[in-house]
């Protein structure tokens, strides 16, 4: 607790300051969070929406849902 910082957030018990950069700023949303990770010409920068993650790839919200069932099924209540 307090010694991680980057994607997975800062895990310090303060929510407000989960989306630190690298830079030491807090950004007030996901995109602007997740494009000051980003490698420069590696990828491109996010937009204001977040685009859905299965629109895609077809077929990965079947298996996406199937593999989450067995996260909330009665296996691991």
């Amino acid at each position: 607790s307090g010694q991680v910082r980057g994607l997975c957030g800062t895990f310090n018990g303060d929510q407000r300051d989960e989306f630190t950069t690298p830079e030491g700023d807090v950004e007030p949303g996901v995109a602007a969070f997740a494009n000051a990770f980003r490698a420069a010409g590696a990828c491109p920068a996010l937009g204001p929406s977040i685009p859905d993650p299965c629109d895609g790839f077809p077929g990965s919200r079947e298996r996406a849902e199937a593999a989450c069932a067995v996260l909330v099924g009665p296996a691991f209540q």
